[in-house]
Order: C-alpha cells, then structure tokens, then sequence
C-alpha cells in the first residue's frame, strides 16, 4: 500500500513575531556597530565623544520593541545574545589583526593600531549593556505590569532614563578610565575628557531615546496581565 505524504505548510508568523524578529535582527547589528564607532573619539559641541554614542541608543528602544512583541524572557536572551556576539567580534578583530600582513597590502598596521584596542570597548560595552539592559527590562516590565499599560510613550522615556545613565557611567569608565590596570592602554584619556565623553554621550542618548519613540508603535501591544513574570 503506498503511502501518502501530505504537505505541510508551516504556520504563518504572527505580526508579533516578524516585528520581534526583525528590532532582534537591528538589535544585535546595532550594538555592533555602536562598538566598532567608539573606537572613534569625535569633537562635537566642543567636547569630545565617542562615535558610538548616536548609533547605541536605539539598542535600548529596540529592547523595548523584542519585550514588547515577544516578552520579558526573549528580551533577556537578546541582550545576551548581542554581548556573545560583541565578544566574538572582538576576539576575532584580535586574531586578524595578529595575523601577518600580505606584502601587498598597505594598511596592516593601521588595520591593527585601530581595531586591536576594540577588546577593551567591547568589555566596557558588554558589562555597561548587560548591566544596563537588564535593568531597563525589569523596570519597563514594572511599568507595565504595575503602573500602567497605556501610554506605551511613557514605558519607554521612563526605562530608558533610568537605564541609559547606568550604560553611559559605565561604559565611560571602563572604556576610557585611567582604572587600575589600564592606565597606560592605548585608549585612557584624562578624566577631564572622560567626563565630557559622559556628559555629550548622556544628551546624545536622551535625544535618540526621543527620536527612536516611534518604534515602540512598530507593533500591537500584549496582554500584560496573562503573566506577569514573564508576559
């Protein structure tokens, strides 16, 4: 008797899905990018900043966006899903630029003099984002789920302005501190600059946090009170 196969045609995403998939997709690129530009020290308003600083901030709204659309629990595991993959890409960045430079190449030594230095902007980064992340997703999880569902605006300025001065001091530090042990890497700077790096960093934050509102209304809210530890 011969068999019958039936096809089966795999079950549509939910609009919830393709939107959860797609901020986790910019997310994790973001996050990237914002690290390979910090090595960048830009003069901007008359005070130094890393070029980072315009790109990270939309990480933040984009964690808001995957909590939104997919719950707490997928928004823990793509903050540590963007620090597994910022690690990779330091340790590999070490590894290519260790590697000998062909004759015919110019610019291995730049290639190494620029990029070798990301390892210790990408610690900084992982420590400030997992830190800072972390925190924003149980305070945007508190604010819905114990002050209001509504005025989905407000979730965001309110994790986010608690979370992003937590990133920044952070991330200013360990990056660019003169801290035990790293007073002489390449990319300690005086802490005059250090806290101008914070101080422009933490006012570019604050406007792309505005800016990047609009993305919290990419898709339909959730029913926040199905489950409240992990909706």
């Amino acid at each position: 008797m011969a068999t019958v196969t039936v096809p089966v045609r795999p079950a549509a995403l939910s609009s919830f899905m393709r939107v959860g998939l797609a901020a986790s997709g910019a997310y994790v690129g973001a996050s990237v990018i914002a690290n390979v530009a910090s090595l960048k020290i830009g003069f901007l308003f008359g005070r130094g900043v890393d070029m980072g600083t315009f790109v990270y901030p939309i990480t933040f709204t984009l964690r808001d966006v995957i909590h939104k659309a997919l719950g707490k629990r997928a928004a823990r595991t793509i903050v540590f899903t963007g620090a597994g993959v910022n690690v990779f890409m330091a340790l590999y960045l070490q590894f290519a630029a260790r590697v000998p430079t062909d004759m015919s190449y110019p610019l291995g030594a730049e290639f190494s003099a620029v990029l070798s230095p990301a390892w210790r902007i990408t610690v900084a980064s992982i420590v400030a984002q997992v830190i800072s992340e972390l925190t924003d997703t149980e305070v945007y999880h508190w604010f819905v789920t114990k002050v209001t569902a509504g005025h989905q605006w407000a979730r965001v300025v309110v994790s986010n302005g608690i979370s992003l001065p937590i990133d920044t001091a952070l991330f200013c530090v360990l990056a660019f501190g003169a801290i035990p042990g790293l007073r002489q890497n390449a990319l300690t700077l005086p802490w005059s600059v250090v806290w101008d790096i914070f101080v422009v960093n933490l006012g570019v934050k604050a406007l792309v946090t505005v800016a990047s509102v609009p993305l919290i209304y990419l898709s339909g809210d959730r029913d926040w009170s199905t489950d409240e530890e992990d909706a």
